[in-house]
């Protein structure tokens, strides 16, 4: 057992970057405790099989598995093996099922005729708005200088507004170009190389990343409880939210958080793909996830499905958060956290609720890659090798 005035180093967080901070440290040999306030290690990532149909479900929401990099490729690959699961999104509205992201079947099927590519281009570029002499300051402003007003009124206003619970004209312009816009019929959600599932599900990764002798999981632990039990604690990464971290004393960030409702249902395929999102405003939920999907190498059963339908809302304290919001007030609020944060010479501040940025999970990965080169050679005198300083960033 590592007590604190034993170990080296304190990961705050069993999520992505908070294990893969715990991995490189122990695999340079420091002795490392980490900590997470749930039961279980995954952080958001965790899953678990449904009782009553054994099918694997993720409890926080469906995550996708997603990267263009080698390196985070490679590096994830030493904990597990992937399917070969591509996801092709879905979106209803008005009643209609329709391809997402936009592409030349969206295009096709909601203007009601056969378009070759540059006769699409050709119509999205006559409804694009862009504003005069400036770079969009907003989502709405920017979903509208890349498809125009009636695909952005049809499939990204409604929904964004119950996905974030706030007006897309106060989100950051960088939401929606996480999406692309596509000529072609290519219904991908994704364009990485790298895609799939992982064969024995998210909490063996994170089982075989922290198997290290020198690494000491302590689940049920809240770290802000047990810091003021242990002042002269180990250098410290922490991973959680950063506005209570320093108890709210500059206010509180917006976050959003997601309920999930969970049905079992008889039949062995509900909606014949993972995940179909709701566009239009006056349907509660966001999407179904129906999980089967997820692996189609498995055995389910041939007349039971289990679907989870998401309601995204607010954080409150004691809500566990999952997304920034990111408002204009936020972005306020977070540079005075970020003066704070600089004041703290043992903490180092990471992954997406330690930043308060909106990451992916290989994005999550490819920042501790990088980040633990900086932080050994803080804390611990070993400057970083050439292949960390080069670790990717998305």
């Amino acid at each position: 057992m590592h007590t604190l005035e034993r170990a080296d180093l304190i990961v705050v967080g069993a999520g992505f970057y908070g294990a893969t901070i715990a991995e490189r440290a122990a695999a340079d040999g420091l002795r490392v405790l980490v900590v997470d306030r749930r039961p279980h290690a995954a952080g958001n990532a965790f899953s678990e099989p449904d009782p009553a149909t054994g099918i694997e479900v993720h409890r926080y929401g469906p995550h996708l598995f997603h990267t263009s990099s080698e390196a985070v490729w490679h590096y994830l690959g030493r904990f597990t093996a992937f399917n070969d699961f591509v996801y092709f999104g879905r979106t209803v509205h008005a009643g209609q099922s329709y391809s997402l992201p936009v592409n030349l079947s969206t295009i096709c099927q909601f203007f009601g005729r056969h378009m070759a590519p540059d006769a699409a281009r050709a119509l999205i570029e006559g409804q694009r708005e862009v504003p005069a002499g400036r770079e969009p300051a907003n989502l709405e402003e920017k979903a509208l200088s890349l498809i125009g007003r009636p695909l952005y009124e049809a499939f990204i206003r409604g929904y964004t507004m119950k996905q974030w619970q706030t007006d897309p004209r106060l989100l950051p312009p960088g939401v929606i170009t996480r999406l692309p816009v596509r000529f072609t019929f290519d219904g991908r959600y994704f364009s990485d190389r790298f895609q799939g599932q992982p064969l024995d599900g998210y909490p063996a990764i994170f089982a075989r990343m922290l198997a290290s002798p020198l690494i000491e999981l302590r689940l049920g632990i809240d770290w802000l409880d047990l810091r003021r039990m242990a002042p002269a604690a180990p250098p410290v990464v922490y991973t959680g939210a950063i506005d209570r971290y320093f108890d709210y004393a500059e206010g509180e960030l917006g976050w959003r958080t997601t309920g999930f409702d969970t049905e079992v249902l008889p039949t062995g395929d509900f909606q014949g793909t993972a995940i179909v999102n709701y566009a239009d405003p006056e349907v509660a939920f966001t999407r179904i996830t129906e999980y089967r999907h997820l692996h189609p190498e498995r055995a389910h059963p041939p007349d039971r499905t289990i679907i989870v339908r998401e309601y995204p809302r607010f954080a409150g304290r004691h809500d566990e958060p999952f997304y920034p919001i990111d408002r204009p007030e936020d972005r306020q609020v977070l540079a005075r956290y970020r003066v704070r944060a600089a004041r703290e010479q043992r903490v180092w501040f990471g992954g997406r609720l330690g930043t308060y940025t909106y990451l992916d999970m290989h994005q999550a990965i490819a920042l501790a890659l990088r980040d633990w080169g900086t932080i050994r050679a803080r804390w611990f005198g070993h400057p970083a090798a050439p292949n960390e300083a080069a670790a990717p960033t998305a």
